[in-house]
């Protein structure tokens, strides 16, 4: 059953089963107090950062886009899922529904903007797209930071000035408030919800890779010219990638303000910086491999933590291992290296097979329809 399979759907599925198996696994080691507090905190930003990475690998390295402002889709749906919370919070709406629609509401939201950012930038390309996307994740950020927002028994009040401005009566409560964002937001984002979302997000991107839209999306990320000669709409399909790429984006925002109790637009959660390490993400777990951007998500954002006893040096170790690992994945003598004594290698020179690219060949077999050919 297993073989009859084809290799990208045995290859999507061992992803999946990856993301279950870690889940249990983890879960097994928490309830029986074998995970550390630190540890356990992280979980559901582990699965931010996770989902994250999938998201931008779509624009990345399925649509071929350099995209420098994917942290300001994730700062939309933050911010919209979190201002729904806080205006339903006093209603009687059941937690979970208004926690699930907080979840849809951050990814409509982030999906919009995507779709009205790429109608002018997707025209763009290589180092234009770059800058203008970061300029758009600046924007997004020193708006939310600028943005006092309030509600009242006579309705909600928007200023960008200050608290005083919103002219709410005795019974107003502000909601958002500048710098100082949204506070008071019901912690209800759980580990479990974070890996169901992440699940969704690979199923979600792996199936559209594998799709005709998919081949579509990658023939324009090949060759523009050679896919519009075809009949392939190009403004099309590349604004629907980063339109999935941004409402995912939304997902992960989402789940990122239901698991802070503080949520502002800083440089260190949604600037600049932010967008780069998502980057770091897909680039060291390998362009367009969306199993290798999840694990490089998970290691990068625990290797800091984990290196604490250095104190001081734990940043100079951090960079030394992405400079390691980016040559390990990357350098030409390093992918001869792996070539030559991995363990596929290793493997193959023990069953007498003979490993041609990822696939191993039984040289004897050969050798034998050879001299049966002859």
């Amino acid at each position: 059953m297993w073989k009859k399979l084809s290799k990208g759907t045995r290859k999507n599925t061992v992803t999946y089963l990856l993301v279950i198996v870690t889940y249990l696994v983890m879960s097994i080691l928490q309830s029986g107090g074998h995970l550390s507090n630190l540890i356990s905190g992280m979980l559901v930003l582990l699965c931010v950062y996770a989902i994250m990475a999938v998201s931008l690998n779509l624009t990345v390295g399925v649509l071929g886009e350099l995209s420098l402002g994917h942290a300001g889709f994730m700062c939309v749906g933050a911010f919209s899922s979190a201002l729904f919370t806080q205006l339903t919070v006093s209603t009687e709406m059941n937690a979970n529904v208004r926690f699930f629609f907080a979840i849809v509401i951050g990814i409509v939201t982030a999906a919009v903007f995507g779709f009205m950012i790429g109608i002018p930038v997707l025209r763009l390309k290589g180092d234009y797209l770059a800058i203008v996307t970061l300029a758009f994740g600046e924007i997004i950020k020193n708006l939310c930071n600028v943005l006092f927002l309030g509600k009242d028994s006579s309705g909600i009040h928007v200023s960008m000035k200050d608290t005083m401005s919103l002219g709410m009566g005795a019974d107003g409560v502000v909601i958002i408030n500048g710098p100082q964002g949204i506070t008071r937001t019901p912690k209800q984002a759980t580990f479990l919800i974070g890996m169901l979302i992440l699940l969704i997000s690979l199923i979600i991107v792996l199936n559209l890779i594998n799709s005709r839209t998919g081949r579509a999306i990658m023939s324009i990320r090949d060759n523009r010219i050679a896919a519009e000669s075809v009949g392939i709409n190009v403004t099309k399909y590349k604004l629907l990638a980063f339109t999935v790429s941004a409402a995912i984006a939304g997902a992960a925002g989402a789940l990122y303000a239901h698991n802070t109790s503080s949520l502002m637009a800083t440089s260190a959660k949604f600037g600049y910086n932010m967008s780069i390490m998502f980057l770091v993400f897909v680039v060291l777990g390998g362009i367009g491999n969306m199993r290798g951007g999840v694990i490089a998500a998970v290691l990068l954002t625990v290797l800091p933590e984990v290196l604490r006893f250095a104190e001081d040096k734990r940043m100079l170790i951090y960079a030394i291992v992405l400079i390691l690992a980016m040559l390990w994945n990357w350098a030409p003598a390093a992918r001869t290296f792996r070539e030559k004594y991995g363990i596929r290698r290793i493997l193959a020179a023990r069953t007498g097979r003979k490993v041609i690219g990822s696939e191993g060949i039984n040289a004897s077999e050969s050798g034998k329809q050879k001299e049966e050919e002859m």
